[in-house]
């Protein structure tokens, strides 16, 4: 297995502009100067990415209350992003990253194997970022169950 790349905990975030669900775009520019989470995740309404996105979107008022912004990103095309954020309610962004440059920026667009293939694919992980720019928290492999709650916590300490 490859060593893992991407930013550590306090180095500073890699920049980005994406084209987000409800028309919008997210970039870290705009972001400067809050905190925000953007978070990883293979495929829009897929079984752990749905339970991951809907946990994180029950979570929002008490992530609002410390002021920070959820970002998800996956190497879909728009029209199953928007297609997914209106079935399950999602208010949050959901960004498309289909050139996959800002997942290989946060070393999440890795090597996979599933039936003895291999392939790159997204690897389901979150990024914490601070008012600062500088990584707080790394999540790798995140578990779509438990991650709100663990977000929820770490972001507790901003």
């Amino acid at each position: 297995m490859p060593e893992t790349t991407g930013p550590a905990e306090g180095a500073p975030a890699p920049a980005f502009t994406l084209p987000a669900s409800g028309g919008r775009t997210v970039s870290s520019q705009d972001l400067s100067g809050k905190p925000y989470l953007l978070y990883f995740y293979p495929k829009a309404d897929t079984p752990g990415c749905t339970k991951q996105a809907c946990g994180i979107q029950e979570a929002l008022p008490a992530l609002g209350k410390t002021g920070l912004t959820v970002i998800g990103v996956s190497p879909d095309p728009m029209k199953p992003i928007e297609k997914f954020a209106a079935k399950y309610n999602l208010t949050f962004p959901l960004a498309s990253d289909e050139d996959h440059k800002v997942a290989e920026a946060f070393g999440v667009w890795v090597e996979k194997s599933m039936y003895g293939k291999t392939y790159m694919g997204m690897e389901r992980s979150s990024f914490l970022v601070g008012a600062d720019g500088k990584v707080v928290r790394v999540w790798r492999k995140v578990k779509p169950e438990a991650h709100a709650a663990q977000v929820v916590e770490a972001a507790k300490g901003l």
